[in-house]
């Protein structure tokens, strides 16, 4: 099986990459899409209606304790300092920061219909992007495969936008069968801990990837990255990922490699199914943590209605 032309209204100029052009383009798209407000549709996803955490706050200055400061926003390294009580101030960012963490693994090149797990996922980045351009707030993220990363800090404006686009679509994220693993470790796990250790209160974060391969770990810096910032979980996956094709034998060619299947065994198709739907129990649980939302986008899916489900247009 190989990937096919989608018959969706984006049309790609190729289902098995993203290119820089195709991801421009989607700029009026992605600007119609308003990141400002989540639609929760079933309470029973998360059990929270509560809006965004907002923009955050950025401290300013230190000054002397005034009565009726609050005590919690002592700087107690000034008082120490000087031996006078000082207090914190804090001014309202006047921008968001929206980082965006994307895999692009060997496991995301790949797809039966529609187009790779790893192009609908640059597409949803684009989109997303572009919306964060429209709407004034600071842009940066991580993008990741096995061989290296890019990490890039917030910025405004359409120059921010193309930064993460051309680190998204350079030749060493796309060729999976070039790649030389590297020394430093690119799983989920570590890699969220980067993004959790740079996001800033307030932060609006999309965590774009298949998620075939989580850990507790995972959990554990999912909560921390919640306390403070709203989180989606952007899920991506193949059709024959949730169930297997009809009895038959096939070859699926992956790079290189052709793999055979034999999907005639009914046992071994409901073990094949159960695998599927355990991750997704497993994503379905992490939206339990307040803050944290899930976006489901199958290869066949236009990414902007899988969006659409959870955000207003303008």
């Amino acid at each position: 099986m190989s990937a096919v032309r989608p018959t969706t209204p984006l049309a790609e100029l190729s289902p098995a990459r993203a290119t820089l052009p195709e991801l421009i383009a989607l700029r009026a798209a992605g600007e119609s899409i308003n990141l400002a407000a989540i639609r929760v549709r079933v309470l029973a996803e998360g059990g929270h209606l509560s809006t965004f955490k907002g923009r955050g706050v950025e401290y300013d200055e230190s000054r002397l304790y005034q009565p009726g400061d609050d005590l919690r926003t002592m700087d107690w390294r000034v008082t120490a300092r000087t031996g006078e009580p000082h207090t914190k101030v804090f001014r309202d960012e006047r921008d968001r920061p929206v980082l965006i963490w994307l895999d692009l693994r060997r496991p995301m090149h790949f797809a039966t219909r529609g187009v790779f797990k790893s192009v609908r996922a640059a597409q949803a980045a684009a989109l997303i992007g572009w919306s964060a351009v429209g709407n004034g707030d600071r842009l940066g993220g991580l993008v990741f495969s096995e061989s290296e990363h890019v990490e890039l800090r917030p910025a405004l404006g359409r120059r921010a936008a193309l930064r993460l686009f051309r680190s998204i679509t350079q030749d060493s994220m796309w060729n999976p069968g070039s790649l030389q693993e590297s020394d430093e470790p690119h799983d989920i796990e570590h890699t969220l801990s980067r993004i959790t250790r740079v996001a800033r209160p307030g932060s609006l974060i999309f965590l774009m990837s298949d998620f075939r391969d989580m850990g507790g770990q995972f959990e554990q810096n999912l909560r921390q990255l919640a306390g403070h910032c709203d989180v989606f979980v952007v899920h991506f996956f193949d059709p024959i990922e949730a169930d297997l094709p009809p009895p038959g034998y096939y070859r699926i060619q992956s790079g290189a490699r052709t793999v055979a299947i034999d999907t005639d065994s009914e046992s071994a198709r409901r073990r094949y199914r159960s695998q599927f739907e355990a991750r997704q129990e497993l994503l379905r649980n992490l939206t339990q943590i307040p803050s944290v939302h899930l976006i489901d986008c199958a290869t066949t899916q236009d990414p902007r209605s899988a969006l659409a489900e959870r955000f207003g247009n303008r």
